[in-house]
């Protein structure tokens, strides 16, 4: 795992899940519908239209689902697009005849009712929601093989053969959660489920400090304890202050080890031993007591008087700081005013370039 990732993780997952899910409805680095390999055509120039303008399209779609009930996928797309919120695919009806399916010729989804909303709208909303919004958690997914599961392309000519249009045709219905709720700007607050029986006694904690698994986690949680402890076996992990020092160092400052101490806590069989909490709060004073404050520019002064001088005028004393008697700290976005101020002053620093 990358720093990066390692940083998300540290964070509250619904915030970072929230964050994800903005950000790729803002951005267009690929487009989904290629995930629908039997619509042909695709990368013709000028034919589909943005695919950063379909993800909003969908996104204010899934907005408007009820929140903890199924919606039938036909539903689904029956209120996209009596919504006026349709992902349209092809820019233009010139740009239809350039897709097709298994033959350029006489599959083109420019003949009449070969690209029917299902089709093109249709499929792109499946992807969304199979590879995107299911997958960050947003929507359940009641999904069965897609073989056979949707017939509303089987009027195409050269469709015989193939078994489903895509792989996301056995997607049969969806409900919007809790975290989708929270990550579609539905509610303000993300209250995560309590764990159930089995998760909840699926760690021993032990005075060591080795955590044993002794149920069955789930993959995010067995995630939760590499980011956080050393595994030192198939089902054991190991707290080492080197390991927290190092997590909390790549947080932003103001992250503690709450998530992690909340979540040993409702996974463990019994209370965290006192060795545990101990070194939990051992580690937060240490990652407390000493602030980054950022990359300088360290000027060394011929004398303690010129130090005195610099650091003292009206001009420089705001871009500088005094260290000891003859250093002058100078942060790097503010050292072209105190050079420019420098100049003013009559001196000037080694590598200087006039204004």
């Amino acid at each position: 795992m990358t720093a990066k990732g390692r940083v998300a993780l540290g964070r509250p997952p619904a915030e970072t899940i929230r964050a994800l899910w903005r950000s790729w409805v803002g951005k267009a680095v690929i487009d989904e519908l290629s995930r629908v390999e039997h619509i042909k055509g695709q990368r013709t120039a000028n034919t589909l239209t943005s695919a950063k303008t379909r993800r909003r399209a969908v996104a204010a779609a899934l907005s408007g689902c009820p929140v903890d009930e199924w919606v039938a996928i036909d539903g689904l797309f029956d209120r996209m697009r009596r919504g006026g919120l349709s992902p349209t695919a092809a820019r233009s009806e010139r740009a239809l005849w350039r897709l097709y399916l298994t033959d350029r010729e006489y599959g083109s989804l420019g003949y009449a009712g070969f690209a029917d909303w299902p089709v093109l709208e249709g499929r792109y909303t499946l992807v969304v929601l199979f590879e995107y919004a299911g997958t960050l958690g947003l929507f359940d997914l009641d999904y069965t093989d897609p073989a056979g599961a949707r017939d509303d392309f089987r009027g195409n000519w050269g469709t015989d053969e193939l078994e489903y249009l895509s792989r996301y045709d056995g997607l049969r219905a969806v409900r919007l959660n809790a975290l989708g709720a929270y990550t579609l700007g539905l509610t303000g607050r993300y209250q995560a489920p309590t764990a159930d029986a089995a998760v909840a006694g699926a760690l021993k904690v032990l005075p060591n400090l080795d955590i044993v698994v002794t149920g069955e986690l789930p993959p995010a949680d067995r995630l939760m304890l590499d980011a956080y402890a050393q595994r030192t076996a198939d089902r054991v992990w190991a707290l080492r202050r080197a390991t927290l020092l190092a997590m909390l160092a790549m947080l932003d400052a103001g992250h503690h080890l709450d998530q992690l101490r909340e979540f040993l806590t409702a996974r463990a069989t019994h209370e965290l031993p006192n060795p545990v909490t101990t070194l939990l709060a051992d580690v937060e004073a240490r990652a407390g007591r000493l602030r980054n404050l950022g990359v300088v520019r360290l000027v060394e002064c011929a004398d303690p008087a010129l130090a005195t001088l610099i650091a003292g005028d009206r001009r420089l004393r705001g871009l500088c700081q005094r260290v000891g008697d003859r250093l002058l700290a100078v942060a790097v976005d503010r050292e072209p005013e105190f050079r420019k101020a420098l100049r003013a002053l009559g001196h000037i620093l080694p590598g200087d370039t006039p204004a």
